[in-house]
């Protein structure tokens, strides 16, 4: 279910693989799904909206010729509602990507990690303290 109250939302520049980014991310937690999508003549996602645990996020392929690569300064924080879930998410957005920190314990969280996604997107990922 889509937050219909939310007014900001995060966009995504991809280079040539918004969709496939996009699909690997919905099926990687519950309440995630794909809204809309708009396509160049190409086939290169000219828009797209979609959620993730239940907030709206957009997406598109860059087609101004220059590549804009992501960075760790920004990043998507999620916090995981069971340990499962945070060990399952770490480990598919681990692979081809990059461990910026290994799960571990906190001040702040139960567990903890952060990783870049082999698409550039730094997630961090969090355990609430019981």
């Amino acid at each position: 279910m889509v937050n219909s109250s939310q007014k900001i939302s995060t966009f995504l520049m991809f280079s040539g693989n918004a969709e496939e980014a996009m699909n690997f991310y919905t099926s990687l937690f519950d309440q995630s799904a794909i809204n809309t999508k708009f396509h160049h003549e190409d086939g290169t996602l000219l828009h797209a909206s979609f959620t993730l645990k239940g907030q709206l996020f957009m997406c598109m392929d860059n087609k101004n010729g220059h590549h804009h690569p992501f960075t760790p300064a920004i990043s998507l924080f999620v916090t995981c509602d069971t340990t499962e879930e945070i060990d399952t998410v770490f480990e598919k957005l681990s692979q081809d990507g990059k461990v910026l920190m290994p799960l571990a314990a906190s001040p702040f969280s139960e567990k903890f990690g952060w990783v870049e996604d082999r698409y550039g997107v730094s997630w961090q990922l969090s355990l609430a303290k019981i």
